[in-house]
């Protein structure tokens, strides 16, 4: 009984939404697709800056207001461990023979710490790295891993040239600074080890 009264209003209903010739015509309702239906990409949060970082950071930027590379020496001989090339020579030397090349190391500097940073963890430690492809392995910064805004922004770091140096499985290759948690300035250097090697 239920099933013929089912069936009947399943017909009246096809009779009531017919056309003019006879045809008959069904609607149904259905819901509106989503605005968005690629899921959005959640990066995961990046460790704020600890206060002996900020306080270094501050002391940076006082030398680069002061656009004076004999103050950014002194500032980097303080630090214990200090790396700005791994050729051995002093900074002072190094950073001359950048200059004398096009290469401001103030400059550089000032642009890596306005840019983005991301963390390693590094024993115990929290390395705070500038810019932040360079604080991830090198597996995650193949530029087809990347969206169009950051595969845009690492060519304009590294250039062709480093993107191939990436696809080949090298950890980043361009201009980089890093400073640990507890404030100490670890390096600023713009080449890799094994450009060093290459070139003696």
């Amino acid at each position: 009984m239920i099933k013929a009264v089912l069936g009947l209003a399943i017909l009246l209903t096809i009779a009531a939404c017919s056309g003019d010739d006879g045809s008959p015509k069904v609607r149904f309702e259905v819901e509106a697709a989503p605005a968005v239906t690629t899921p959005a990409i959640v990066e995961p949060p990046v460790a704020a800056l600890t206060d002996p970082v900020t306080t270094k950071i501050s002391a940076i930027r006082d030398v680069l207001e002061r656009d004076s590379l004999s103050r950014l020496v002194r500032l980097a001989n303080a630090e214990e461990n200090f790396v700005s090339n791994f050729a051995g020579e002093s900074h002072r030397v190094h950073w001359d023979l950048l200059r004398r090349t096009g290469f401001d190391p103030l400059a550089k500097l000032g642009q890596l710490l306005d840019g983005p940073y991301g963390t390693r963890q590094v024993g115990d430690q929290t390395w705070y790295i500038w810019p932040d492809f360079a604080a991830r392995d090198a597996e995650d910064l193949l530029p087809e891993k990347l969206n169009f805004t950051d595969r845009a922004r690492l060519r304009e770091l590294v250039g062709d040239v480093g993107l191939d140096r990436i696809r080949a499985g090298e950890a980043y290759p361009g201009v980089r600074t890093a400073i640990a948690q507890d404030g100490d300035w670890l390096y600023f250097v713009h080449e890799t080890e094994r450009d060093t090697e290459d070139s003696e």
